[in-house]
């Protein structure tokens, strides 16, 4: 299986010499993390294998402020106990720039909310982004934290996985360096 390497940032040579001696022979190319999102789809559909863990270990490794972007890998939410940020699957961080990718909103958050029972499609349809006329169906739970978009919601008390939350279509809408 070939991979491709991708850089985070111009400060990353050091680590990332060590890394292609480890891996000699196996790394197809290496691309800057700007170059791997422009040209994400292409590699998908291309026969050459994408590494999620390789990005994540050289991102996490680095956290340098030169880094541009970061993605949650994978997506996490959580209640308001949880530290917001780049998730990943040991630091399990909830991620605070989700995006619904079937309604194309910002998912709204709200810490130490849970969504009452009667919340509903229509209701959110109505009422997002509005903040203020969305609390009208948020009940106060310490510790929870409740997330809305215009066609999904969600509460959350620990830290869960969207992987195993089918119905949201949520993805990290790219952190900040």
């Amino acid at each position: 299986m070939l991979l491709t390497c991708v850089i985070c940032c111009s400060s990353f040579n050091l680590r990332l010499n060590s890394f292609l001696k480890e891996h000699q022979g196996r790394v197809s190319r290496c691309v800057s993390l700007e170059e791997e999102s422009k040209s994400i789809q292409s590699l998908k559909s291309s026969n050459e294998f994408v590494s999620i863990g390789i990005i994540l270990f050289m991102c996490s490794y680095m956290m340098c402020s030169v880094c541009i972007k970061f993605r949650c890998c994978p997506v996490f939410v959580g209640g308001s106990s949880v530290t917001n940020g780049v998730g990943t699957a040991t630091s399990k961080r909830s991620c605070d720039q989700l995006r619904c990718t079937s309604c194309d909103f910002q998912v709204l958050i709200f810490d130490d909310c849970a969504w009452d029972v009667s919340c509903n499609y229509l209701f959110l349809r109505n009422n997002v982004p509005d903040q203020h006329k969305l609390r009208a169906k948020l009940k106060t739970r310490r510790g929870f934290r409740a997330y809305a978009c215009q066609c999904s919601w969600f509460s959350a008390l620990e830290p869960a996985d969207l992987r195993g939350q089918p119905q949201l279509t949520w993805v990290c809408g790219k952190h900040q360096g």
